[in-house]
Parts: structure tokens; sequence; C-alpha cells
């Protein structure tokens, strides 16, 4: 690995008016390509290049008109007529194509870097940062922002209907602050050089098994930028590793802190579910202040909460906040009602951590009380394929009236702990009285959905890919509205 032209994110601020040309080595991503879109918005010339491009992400790269090559047109001449390489996540150290681009002669960093100092340098930088609620909570903060007359630039790692998934915007950017590393030559968080003015913090546990030994690792990403912050640092007091970094940072007089969540001075409390949405109170400045909203779910109305508290610290009014909090719309793949299958509601959601399944499926309770819920699950991030969470994913699904485990035959690549056991997981969700099997290939899937069949009932899909290939397969067709 020859890193001696990996431009340093100081220096990267220091030149970034002398970059013009910049190229984005796999750019067809779910982060390289909204940050591509957003440095050329920022008055860069962009190009760039990958193996293949695939909808939705290439449907948004075409309607931007940044040109767009494939790998094997790229060359180390080719890359020597640009200023500056953002190389991709995907690009491992020890591929010939790491080698290439670091013996160009060319400057290089990762997309976080050059989205931190190319873009974000300047704006007022909203991190929404935790193991849960990231993309949901970045997409309600930037709604509300718009509601209340902003013009925010965002960045959200998701699907969302009729938007796209960055902006430039103007005063205020939100931003989905990930905590995985950002580079086979950056391996520290995305947020930590993303040039954040304010955090939230949803939520903080262990997860991405793969990078990370331990929750104390993951905290240490955070004690790298929180010092470093001089504005709002808004935590959900819920989870024992926020608590500790608050306990260490939150003395800072350069610094805003607000601690929310069950038991807080603020709130959220009387927190009333229903189908058609939730209400609850928050505390602020000494009053009472009501809040009716269209989200569903507790931890949907935390979500929300975190970004009210962040407004009402900003100076909105508290009257524009309430107004804007009435409605607002999910990210896809997040409590999404995709259609009926024989008569069942089919919901597609992202859950793949023991908490998030379980607050999923109280959210899906309140919004459908009278139907039963079948819930499949397919563990196949490198921590839900570890056996670090056996008993939790058991004791989160055995909250289903029934369970189908849609387990590959993938090993874990998680850095501690040995293979996630289907078939236990599916025999001691039997053994608590709940119907549970475990199958591996798509066929064995439909076989199980279609025995599970109950007309009064809610099909819960979590999974953060495919499932087994049936959102790939003619399940999709069948689909009814």
């Amino acid at each position: 690995m020859d890193l001696k032209n990996l431009i340093s994110q100081e220096d990267l601020i220091r030149r970034r008016k002398e970059f013009k040309k910049v190229f984005f080595y796999r750019i067809c991503g779910a982060g390289m390509g909204p940050a591509a879109v957003l440095v050329k918005q920022a008055g860069y010339d962009v190009e760039g290049a990958d193996s293949a491009y695939y909808p939705p992400m290439s449907t948004f790269l075409e309607t931007t008109k940044i040109p767009l090559f494939k790998l094997d047109q790229v060359t180390p001449e080719f890359l020597k007529k640009y200023d500056l390489i953002v190389v991709g996540n995907s690009v491992a150290g020890k591929l010939d194509a790491a080698r290439m681009i670091e013996a160009t002669g060319v400057p290089f960093t990762s997309f976080p870097a050059a989205l931190g100092a190319l873009v974000l340098k300047e704006k007022n930088v909203v991190g929404i940062a935790g193991t849960h609620g990231k993309t949901t909570t970045t997409y309600y903060m930037t709604q509300l922002l718009e509601k209340l007359g902003q013009n925010p630039g965002y960045l959200v790692g998701g699907i969302i209907e009729g938007r796209d998934p960055s902006k430039l915007g103007d005063k205020y950017f939100v931003i989905e602050s990930d905590e995985y590393d950002s580079a086979y030559f950056h391996k520290i968080s995305k947020f930590r050089l993303y040039e954040l003015k304010n955090m939230i913090l949803t939520s903080l546990e262990f997860d991405h098994a793969d990078i990370f030994s331990s929750v104390e690792k993951i905290e240490d990403e955070f004690r790298a930028v929180i010092p470093k912050m001089r504005s709002t640092l808004i935590f959900n007091q819920e989870y024992p590793s926020a608590m500790k970094l608050y306990r260490e940072y939150s003395g800072n007089k350069d610094q805003r802190w607000f601690l929310y969540g069950p038991g807080s001075k603020i709130g959220p409390r009387n927190i009333r579910i229903g189908e058609a949405g939730s209400t609850f109170d928050l505390d602020w400045n000494g009053e009472t202040v009501s809040f009716e909203s269209s989200v569903v779910g507790e931890h949907n109305v935390l979500n929300l909460t975190s970004c009210v508290v962040f407004l009402l610290s900003e100076g909105f009014r508290v009257a524009d906040v309430q107004r804007a909090a009435r409605e607002l719309s999910m990210v896809k793949r997040r409590q999404e009602v995709r259609g009926k299958y024989h008569g069942m509601i089919v919901i597609d959601d992202f859950a793949h951590h023991p908490r998030a399944i379980t607050v999923t499926m109280d959210a899906i309770r309140a919004r459908f009380k009278d139907r039963k819920i079948i819930t499949i699950f397919e563990p196949i991030s490198a921590t839900a394929r570890s056996s670090l969470f056996q008993n939790e994913f058991r004791d989160s699904l055995a909250a289903s009236d029934k369970v189908i485990i849609a387990k590959q035959d993938l090993p874990t690549t998680s850095l501690v702990g040995g293979d996630l056991n289907g078939d236990q997981l599916a025999r001691e969700i039997n053994e608590k009285g709940k119907k549970a099997v475990c199958v591996s290939k798509l066929e064995d899937l439909r076989s199980a959905i279609d025995g599970y069949e109950e007309k009064n009932a809610v099909l819960l899909v979590l999974s953060n890919r495919t499932c087994l290939g049936l959102w790939e397969s003619s399940f999709v067709k069948e689909l009814t509205p």
C-alpha cells in the first residue's frame, strides 16, 4: 500500500479551490453517487466510473448529466487528467485497482473526506448518528426544515419516493452519519470526516461486528469528533454508551447539550399511538407542549423528538414546529406497505438488529391492532449472521405469532463470536409456543409463507437486502393493492 498521494483532510480543505476536475471511482454506490452529485452542485467538474450501473442510483446519476464510464475504460493515463480521485469503499486495499490509483500521482481520498472538505465545511451540518433510526430521522429533519421555510441540503442513505437522495441546499445540511468505515485507507467512521457542527445520537449499542470488536470501539469513534464540535448535541439517554459520552463531554461550555427519551426532563411523555399516527408531550422552557404527528411507533416518536429539540434550540417557534410535525413521510423500506398477498398485508422493513426488530414489531401492532403478525427475518449483515445476538433475536422474534428465519448458508465476517444457528433459533422460538421454521432457499421460503398464510395477518419482512431473493421474485408480481 502506497499512500504518499493520499491527501489529508486539512490539505483537502486548504486546497479545495485548486481542484477543478474530480473523479469518483465506483460512483454507483449508495454513498458515492449522492456525494458525487453534491460535489458537482458545489461547482466542481465531476466524472465517474463503475463496473455496472443499476437503478435507482443509475437513474439518479443520469439525470445529473455527470459523464459516466465503465471501469475497463479507466487506465492510469485516463486518471492523470483529474485533480482529485475519490475512491469508493468497495475498493479493497488488496486490489490491483488500489495500486493503480495510488501510482497515478493524483491526490486521492474517500467520499466522506471529499464531501466534508469540498461541500460541508461552510455549512451548518446536522449529523444524525446512531445504531438505529439514522435514515428515518435524517428524512424527518429534512422535511421539518422544509416545512419551516428553509432550503436544507441533505444526504439520506435510503430511497425516497419522488425525491433525490441528496441536495446541496442553503444554510442547514442534514446528513446521515454512519459509523461504518470510509475507505481502505480511511478505517474510521464516516461521520468523523463530515465536518459536523451539530449531532443527534438516536442510539448507541454494538453493531458492525465485521469492523468493531466491541461497543467501546464504536464509542471511541465518537470521542474523536465530539470535542471538536462547537454547537448542539442531542443524545437519547436510553443507551448506556450514549450516557457515558454525555458524562465525559457535557461540561464543555462551547457546546449545548440536550438529553431526550423516556424519563428525561424533556420527554417525550404521554405517548399515545394509533393506526393513523401518534401524539406526545414535550417539556420545553418550563412549558408542556403537545404534538400530533403521522409517525407511528414509539421509536419514531423518539426520532421525531430529537428533531423537534434541535429545531426549538435553533429558535424556531413552537407553533410552527407543531404544524410542521403533523404530516411526515417515511423512507422506503421503513414500515412500507408493499401490498397484499392472499389477504395478508405485506410490510417491508429494514430492521436487522434485535432492538430494531422489537420496536418495529411494536409499531406494527399499534398500527394493525387486530391482525396477527407473521415475521420473516433474514439475518444477512455481518452482525446478524453472528452468534452475538442469538438469544436476543430469539426473544425479539418470539413476539410474533409465527416466524420464518430466512438464513443463507453464509459464514459471518464478525470479529467476535461464531455463526448464528438458524435451526436452533427456530427451535427455541417454537419452545416459546410460537411457530417457527428456518429455511435457506427461496422456494422453501415461498412454501413456508404459503403454509403460514392467514387472511387476517400482517406479513412483516425484515431484511436489509433481498430476503433470499424474495423481493426480486414473482412474489412481488403476485401482490395486490
